[in-house]
């Protein structure tokens, strides 16, 4: 089975929120710049990012077959972003260039407490509409995993209702539930207005705090970050387990800096946390 990383579907609906494929220009410093000041990063690095090209490089680095449909700039950024995707194993022939507009950037910047803040230009994305959509008949009935980011108030949220799977971090899921977030009790009632929103399952991260996991089915549960725990996974994980799981693998990336080249392969779990795999 071929695992479709549909960013390009939330693209169509929400032209200027989502991001699915980018340069990403991060640099390192003490403390973030006030406004009109300039002060001095220590490190720089270049990488390749965006949503849903972040979730194809991850799912791919852990085994899974993958084929990202996106659009890149026919340039420097999106030839080097098309070469990281191929390098992490993603089936990039399905992502398209346009001579009419740059691949999209992220300028990043990082301080000594692991925060960070982030412009992004959106460039090539915002050129995938219907038609874009339109030619990948096979992507069409495969289950959908939406991450609406980066969030803005007043966001349209009637994709919500096309999605199986939706994740998001607590701002945005403020800015498609309406509901302020500030403890778990509030995290999870926003869990449970999506819900009803359509999508079968909802994940909204917390950062260190772990994650809320909300689905039709189950009651509503945070599950905390170090809640790590080998478990049975004769036949299909539950959404449960793939979130615990997942959330463990995630927590490894945080370990190293910059984005994609951060996430860890299958192989080196296997080789340095086997119980995570087993």
């Amino acid at each position: 089975m071929k695992l479709y990383i549909k960013a390009y579907e939330a693209n169509v609906r929400m032209r200027r929120n989502q991001v699915c494929n980018e340069k990403t220009l991060s640099s390192y410093t003490d403390e973030f710049p006030r406004p009109g000041e300039s002060v001095r990063g220590h490190t720089f690095t270049m990488g390749s990012g965006g949503k849903g090209a972040n979730q194809a490089v991850a799912a791919a680095r852990l085994g899974a077959k993958v084929q990202l449909i996106a659009r890149v700039g026919n340039d420097l950024f999106g030839k080097s972003n098309i070469d990281d995707l191929t390098n992490s194993g993603v089936d990039t022939s399905q992502v398209e260039k346009s001579d009419s507009s740059h691949t999209a950037t992220a300028t990043i910047f990082v301080n000594t407490h692991g925060e960070n803040c982030i412009v992004v230009t959106l460039g090539a994305n915002l050129e995938l509409d219907d038609t874009s959509a339109n030619k990948h008949e096979a992507a069409l009935e495969v289950k959908t995993f939406f991450n609406p980011a980066p969030g803005e108030p007043n966001m349209d949220t009637s994709i919500v209702a096309l999605t199986d799977i939706i994740c998001t971090n607590e701002n945005e899921a403020e800015f498609v539930t309406g509901i302020a977030q500030h403890s778990l009790d509030d995290a999870k009632k926003a869990a449970s207005q999506m819900l009803t929103m359509g999508p079968e399952h909802v994940i909204i991260t917390l950062g260190g705090k772990g994650c809320i996991l909300a689905s039709k089915s189950q009651p509503i549960e945070h599950i905390p970050v170090n809640k790590v725990t080998a478990v049975d996974t004769t036949g299909k994980l539950s959404m449960k387990e793939a979130v615990v799981r997942s959330a463990a693998i995630a927590a490894l990336s945080v370990q190293r800096k910059g984005t994609q080249s951060s996430y860890w392969t299958r192989e080196e779990i296997q080789r340095e946390h086997p119980d995570l795999l087993e």
